[in-house]
């Protein structure tokens, strides 16, 4: 697998406060399903599809990130870590480390979802925003999940996202580091509103994303697929198989 030319940042500075009494002690990203961290399925993929060079934010507990992926060369990759005092949210967490990021578009994922998401599909994306100014940002979007019925935004006939709820958002998104040029290194942030100014100029493109993903939120969602990861990976018995 070629190097990817791109960064990219795996988001870990959350409280995990719905995961509580679990993130008492472990931040959300270290907690486990399938014999793995969280964050370290997001690292696998992200090293299949070419990205070796890794940003991490953490706040809560980040020591622990640290101390155990320390700079990634045990999973193939090299990381580096934006330290935050306090959670900053997503904008304020991707400013805060946009001397890390450099000046090339990069791509931001989350530290504790699971998705069966190939990230190489993100490399053309990042081409095109690398040499077009005005495409700002490029999310990917999935079906709604229970817990969140209303969706974030939908994607019109051009590929263009729009602020109409009919999709939910991944977290999983392309950026150019403009979107990014009003929030203060330091300064606490949301995304969405940097998105839907970006989207009222069509400068926000987006796809669609039909396979396995999971907002693991709470601690029975972390059960269930801690359940179905592990069951994926037990062999088929010899007298299963010749059923």
């Amino acid at each position: 697998m070629p190097t990817a030319p791109f960064k990219a940042m795996i988001l870990a500075a959350g409280l995990g406060e719905r995961m509580r009494p679990l993130t008492d002690h472990t931040p959300k990203p270290l907690l486990s399903a399938g014999g793995k961290a969280l964050i370290v399925w997001q690292i696998e993929r992200l090293r299949a599809a070419g990205f070796i060079e890794l940003i991490i934010n953490h706040a809560h507990l980040g020591q622990q990130i640290e101390d155990f992926l320390a700079d990634g060369a045990a999973f193939g990759v090299r990381i580096q870590y934006s330290r935050e005092p306090e959670p900053l949210e997503t904008a304020g967490g991707i400013a805060t480390a946009r001397d890390l990021l450099g000046a090339a578009p990069f791509l931001v994922t989350n530290g504790d979802v699971y998705a069966d998401f190939d990230y190489a599909r993100m490399l053309p994306v990042l081409d095109d925003m690398a040499s077009n100014a005005h495409h700002l940002a490029h999310l990917v979007l999935v079906d709604n999940p229970p817990h969140h019925p209303a969706g974030d935004f939908a994607i019109n006939d051009e590929g263009k996202v729009t602020a109409t709820p009919q999709f939910t958002f991944s977290g999983i998104g392309c950026y150019r580091p403009q979107l990014f040029a009003s929030v203060a290194t330091g300064a606490k942030a949301k995304l969405a509103p940097l998105l839907k100014s970006a989207m009222l100029e069509g400068r926000v493109t987006g796809e669609h994303f039909s396979g396995r993903w999971e907002d693991v939120g709470t601690p029975a969602r972390l059960t269930a697929l801690d359940s179905e990861l592990t069951s994926r990976l037990q062999p088929v018995s010899s007298n299963a198989a010749l059923c």
